[in-house]
């Protein structure tokens, strides 16, 4: 008996030898440095330089690309993977961040001093959400793209380490040189209100891994989840942060006070 496939799964199998097809080119295909600036300008999912479309455009997917054919220039600078091992992609990428990040903390400095916000709260609100919504979204695609949860939480724990380790330890050695050897001085700077602010951010973050590994017995994992588990963590982890950024606005501004004992003032009392 010859049993023949209806018309609704023929076009499944074909439609299904289609994305293989698909996965395969997407795989194998190497882009060139030109064809990123024509993708980038197209409105489409275009995969290659004929511009085969995958599926329709709409208005909103239209809408989006308008906005965001900028950043998708700028990222088309990066070169492709396969130029030098993959080096140049990293060097070049890794320049392009820099001036970005450079540029998005000077314009939130010049906006924290026309709407009179202090430093300690610029640094926390302005600076902190420009150059970790990027990590925000590499953390999305992660989870989205990962059998775990390893590489979303890793960005964040491993971005964070980069910025409290390099990004101080880095500037601090350079400045401590500097001081040494032009003026045999030490290089000191004061806390100000930062200890605070460290105490704060450790107890949330605290609470925050607390959180995870509830989630890990209760639900069966850190991320995701049915039902109410997935809104009902969402909304404790943004009141954490929202938490943490009143409670180090209210010190800056000495709404509340906390007493730290007496600290050396600058410079007299640091040699400097």
């Amino acid at each position: 008996m010859n049993i023949e496939a209806t018309d609704d799964e023929a076009e499944k199998l074909a439609d299904l030898e289609r994305r293989k097809m698909l996965d395969f080119f997407l795989s194998e295909k190497e882009m060139t440095w030109g064809q990123q600036f024509k993708v980038a300008c197209i409105l489409g999912p275009q995969i290659d330089q004929d511009n085969y479309i995958v599926n329709e455009v709409g208005c909103g997917s239209a809408i989006w690309h308008f906005f965001s054919m900028f950043w998708k220039i700028v990222g088309a600078c990066v070169p492709p993977v396969h130029h030098w091992g993959g080096w140049a992609a990293f060097l070049v990428a890794l320049a392009i961040i820099g001036i970005i990040t450079t540029i998005v903390g000077e314009v939130a400095t010049v906006l924290g001093c026309v709407i009179n916000l202090k430093p300690a709260v610029t640094g926390i609100t302005l600076v902190a959400m420009g150059t970790s919504l990027p990590d925000t979204f590499a953390s999305k695609t992660a989870a989205q793209s990962s059998d775990n949860a390893d590489s979303a939480i890793g960005n964040v724990t491993g971005s964070n380490s980069v910025n409290v380790f390099l990004g101080m330890g880095l500037p601090w050695a350079i400045a401590t040189a500097y001081w040494k050897i032009n003026h045999d001085l030490d290089y000191a700077v004061p806390p100000g209100s930062m200890s605070f602010s460290v105490i704060m951010f450790i107890s949330c973050s605290m609470v925050c891994f607390l959180i995870l590994g509830l989630r890990r017995c209760c639900v069966g994992g850190e991320l995701g989840g049915e039902g109410c588990a997935r809104p009902f963590s969402a909304v404790i982890l943004f009141c954490l942060w929202l938490i943490y950024v009143v409670f180090v606005s209210l010190e800056s501004y000495e709404v509340i006070v906390i007493s730290i004992g007496d600290l050396p003032t600058y410079p007299e009392d640091l040699g400097v």
